[in-house]
């Protein structure tokens, strides 16, 4: 597995689009803003095929430093759920399948049309 940045992002889809990779960095940045920004609101984001970001509340609990034992008061925190959706789903399945040790590299030929 490979960790993709951001900056790797910009350039591919300025590459891919034609634009300047300072355009395709401002509006990729103004995107991911906008998500924090609708998060911190309490809205939820939709999009289809991709999946649904959902802010959540864990409420408050105490639990137990595993060191000393002592009891701990862990405040109430909201976190971001996301639900992948079908298209990225699908997708994803299809890639961890021919990434299984049955793979033969003749089937990934066929099936792309080679």
């Amino acid at each position: 597995m490979q960790t993709v940045t951001k900056r790797e992002l910009v350039q591919r889809i300025a590459e891919k689009t034609g634009v300047q990779q300072i355009s395709a960095k401002e509006v990729i940045q103004s995107f991911l803003d906008e998500i924090i920004s609708e998060l911190s609101k309490g809205n939820r984001l939709e999009f289809r095929d991709f999946g649904v970001f959902e802010p959540k509340s864990k409420a408050h609990r105490v639990a137990r430093n595993p060191r000393t034992g002592d009891k701990v008061d862990v405040p109430e925190k909201t976190t971001v759920k996301f639900k992948v959706g079908r298209l990225m789903k699908k997708k994803i399945q299809k890639e961890d399948a021919t990434d299984g040790p049955d793979h033969d590299i003749e089937e990934e030929a066929v099936s792309r049309g080679s």
